[in-house]
């Protein structure tokens, strides 16, 4: 059933990492390799690591246990295969604690009396030896210093997920490990156990075993108390190689998926650039007359129907999305109308005069435009200002928002995640950057630069660091037209972004960027079409995600039945 049904794993969300999971629950259920009658019993095993203990409480190196019950039926969570018993994780190995030292007591670097410890972040499903940290020897007793076949365990952590995370030390190297990590050390090699520890019935009994708020703690005496169904010896050596095998095989399915997943991007990729690079209406519609033929097999992931929705804006901009009507006003006109509007707003004392700008030349042109259109300076046709710089002081109650793009949130304004600053404060910045219903509010500092809001609210608020396009007349351009123009420079401006720490644009950068200035009829036609194209990719990644979540729940419902 599984072999028959490997193409539905592999293509779920997350398969092959539920192969590996379904491999090794299958391992530790005795279900992944056939029994052999002539194995000797887990029983024997267990009598010879019983007389190795022995030996050990005698000589000393280990303690005696307390006395335990037998684990009770209700406490085996499935029957075991012929062979097979159940035993206490006491019964297999011991649990050493790690080395408590100061903070002062470490460094960086080794020296002759200091020695390695092994921290939470060095146990990656296998010890990384990378960032280490070196303590005194005379802190660490000969117990604590860990030896081939044992296993370090993360004892300590703020995540539940790495809690109990264990992995094999086989390294050839004097070190030790810190107080938030253990060392599991059996009483007899027992290779099967890697596969035990890395499976999900050893996680979920160390997450249930974990506690703490905040950090969450496992206790050595909850790794002694775990129950572990131990195969006979043959056995656990014929389940190693078997996982092996199959690990290999998950290792070369997940190379194949990535390597399927970066091909198909580049394909998408190439094909759309076929788009954005038609000079034509007629040489678009040939490109996308072939790339339809394949529309099925080119959007069958998420990221391809965010690279389309990109390639619609590109188009959009570069007036091949809708056809042009020779009846529309040319936008040489309306930027006549846009130069009346603002000298009579300079005249009112309600903006400022321009600092005059350089015309736009022919190696800044990105792309040549349709007849009507015509390039401008972002300032030409907006006026574009920012927010103040400073912080007001912040007031508890009866203040107004102060808006920053930490208060962005998908396109809308979080007011509620806002600060409030006093009236006062309020009026002085409104003199600077007023901000009205249709206003583009743009992100210039920070990590997220380039992130927008299409005003669309009355309510009063002032901003901080954060860019303002006005529109000088709203009879002449869009807010929807220049909102989709900055999507698609936010990824060249943030590539133009100066500054250390917080990196950021400039004003002047952006009052300077050339903007592709449609007709005000065509502008009306562009926006009501990319919003019709935008629904068919929000449909499109509706249904890719109802088919996604239906493999999943397929995979799911395969790996229970195996399982």
């Amino acid at each position: 059933m599984l072999l028959s049904n490997l193409h539905l794993l592999t293509q779920a969300p997350n398969g092959v990492a539920w192969l590996r999971e379904l491999i090794l629950t299958l391992a530790v259920q005795g279900k992944l390799v056939p029994q052999d009658p002539n194995d000797e019993p887990a029983s024997e095993l267990l009598k010879k690591i019983r007389t190795e203990k022995d030996r050990l409480i005698a000589e000393g190196k280990i303690k005696r246990d307390k006395p335990l019950a037998e684990i009770a039926e209700e406490e085996k969570p499935f029957g075991l295969p012929n062979g097979w018993s159940w035993v206490k994780g006491r019964d297999l190995f011991s649990v050493i604690r790690g080395v408590t030292y100061q903070k002062t007591d470490a460094r960086d670097t080794p020296t002759e009396t200091h020695l390695p410890i092994l921290r939470a972040n060095n146990i990656r499903g296998t010890v990384n030896l990378d960032d280490l940290v070196y303590v005194p020897a005379a802190l660490i007793s000969e117990d604590q210093l860990l030896r081939a076949g044992d296993y370090v365990v993360c004892l300590a952590s703020g995540s539940k997920n790495l809690v109990g995370k264990a992995a094999p030390f086989t390294e050839s190297l004097g070190c030790s490990f810190g107080a938030f990590c253990g060392a599991i050390r059996p009483i007899q090699e027992i290779a099967y156990f890697a596969v035990y520890l890395a499976s999900p019935m050893y996680r979920d009994s160390v997450s249930e075993a974990s506690a703490g708020i905040g950090i969450n703690n496992l206790k050595g005496s909850s790794l002694l108390d775990l129950d572990i169904a131990l195969p006979p010896a043959p056995e656990q050596s014929r389940i190693v190689t078997r996982v092996k095998e199959l690990m290999r095989l998950c290792d070369a399915l997940q190379a194949k998926s990535q390597l399927e997943a970066t091909q198909h991007v580049q394909l998408v990729s190439t094909l759309l650039a076929t788009l954005t690079e038609s000079e034509t209406p007629a040489q678009l519609a040939d490109s996308w007359n072939r790339i339809a033929t394949h529309f099925d097999l080119l959007l069958d992931r998420p990221e391809s129907v965010d690279a389309l929705e990109q390639t619609i804006l590109q188009l959009a901009v570069r007036g091949l999305l809708v056809p042009q009507d020779p009846q529309d006003e040319p936008a040489s006109e309306l930027l006549k109308k846009i130069r009346v509007e603002k000298d009579k707003l300079i005249a009112e004392g309600k903006i400022k005069r321009d600092k005059p700008l350089p015309p736009i030349a022919e190696d800044e042109q990105p792309f040549a435009l349709p007849t009507g259109w015509n390039w401008v300076r972002m300032q030409e046709a907006f006026d574009v200002r920012d927010g103040t710089h400073d912080t007001p002081k912040y007031v508890e109650q009866d203040g107004v928002p102060l808006i920053t793009s930490r208060n962005f949130d998908a396109g809308k304004i979080c007011f509620d995640s806002a600060k409030l600053i006093s009236r006062t404060d309020h009026e002085l910045i409104m003199r600077r950057s007023r901000v009205d219903r249709g206003d583009i509010l743009y992100s210039m500092i920070g990590g997220n630069i380039g992130n927008q809001v299409l005003v669309d609210t009355d309510r009063e608020f002032s901003i901080k660091n954060v860019a303002l396009f006005k529109y000088v007349s709203r009879t002449h351009t869009l807010p929807l037209y220049l909102n989709l123009f900055l999507e698609t420079v936010t990824l060249g401006l943030q590539g133009r972004a100066v500054g250390g720490a917080q990196p950021f644009v400039s004003l002047s950068l952006l009052r300077s960027i050339p903007f592709p200035l449609p007709p005000a009829a065509e502008q009306s036609r562009i926006v009501t079409r990319v919003a019709q194209l935008r629904r068919l990719c929000a449909d499109l990644r509706l249904r890719l995600a109802a088919s996604q979540s239906t493999q999943a729940h397929l995979a799911e419902a395969l790996v229970q039945e195996v399982a």
